[in-house]
């Protein structure tokens, strides 16, 4: 394990000027950059408000926007972090035929584009909460907070990534898979509604078993309360990040030397 990083964090130039030919070739000749990657959430926001706006239990949209914008960015965050980590090996694989690199370097080239985007939205969020929900001014030590918050998400969604990577390779329908079930499950987590109306209609052990929930109740709610995490939610993100790094490195261990031969 040590080796691996170490041999990882050697590598760092190498994974990182991909993630950045990734980011530069995505976006070439594009008159928005890299604000197209604010298109959908911004969009869907501007939907939600309009036919979903009473749905909080306020009914000002200035409120609900806010609300609707920071569980979007964190739901596209794991999505994303899935999805796109589906295809990581797979697109990866001269690279991995050539040169006989810890595979978990090709993950971090995925998972730090999705990063990226990722925090320019956070950014957007923050700005919105701050002009549209005067109502609950975020004090700076409920931003701080969500800072920790914000980094074990990212290890969450980096083994998300590394996870659905190395399915992939031995199971193809992966991706596919991993978009039919964030369609559906995108209607049972919490993000144009609040938790409350899960628990009312009997249905709290989904969002419980949730993993998007517990970040959505560090990152979303002191954003826009300016109420830290309580100890026991932070608590909660970090056993469930804990496991889910833990999930991946151990299915690195057992599976790497086997990749080469189903991709």
């Amino acid at each position: 394990m040590q080796g691996q990083l170490a041999t990882i964090w050697k590598l760092r130039h190498f994974w990182l000027s991909l993630a950045g030919m990734d980011l530069r070739v995505r976006y070439r000749r594009s008159l928005l950059g890299l604000g197209w990657s604010l298109l959908n959430p911004v969009v869907m926001t501007v939907v939600f408000c309009i036919a979903f706006a009473s749905w909080p239990g306020n009914g000002d949209w200035r409120t609900a926007a806010p609300y609707y914008l920071a569980g979007l960015v964190v739901w596209d965050f794991v999505k994303h972090s899935a999805v796109q980590g589906s295809l990581t090996l797979l697109r990866n694989e001269p690279y991995i035929r050539q040169s006989p690199l810890p595979a978990a370097v090709y993950t971090l080239r995925t998972s730090l584009g999705v990063n990226v985007h990722f925090l320019i939205a956070l950014v957007v969020v923050i700005a919105a909460s701050a002009v549209l929900n005067t109502d609950h001014l975020t004090p700076f030590y409920a931003l701080w907070s969500v800072v920790p918050a914000v980094v074990l998400l990212s290890a969450f969604c980096w083994a998300v990534t590394a996870l659905c990577a190395i399915a992939n390779v031995f199971f193809h329908d992966t991706q596919h898979l991993a978009e039919v079930g964030f369609g559906i499950c995108f209607f049972l987590t919490p993000i144009i509604y609040p938790k409350d109306r899960l628990t009312e209609r009997g249905l709290g052990f989904v969002a419980d078993a949730n993993p998007v929930v517990a970040f959505l109740d560090v990152i979303r709610d002191p954003l826009l309360t300016g109420v830290p995490p309580t100890t026991l939610a932070f608590a909660k993100v970090v056993g469930i990040s804990f496991v889910a790094v833990v999930a991946a490195v151990a299915a690195f261990a057992r599976f790497e030397r086997r990749l080469v031969f189903h991709l």
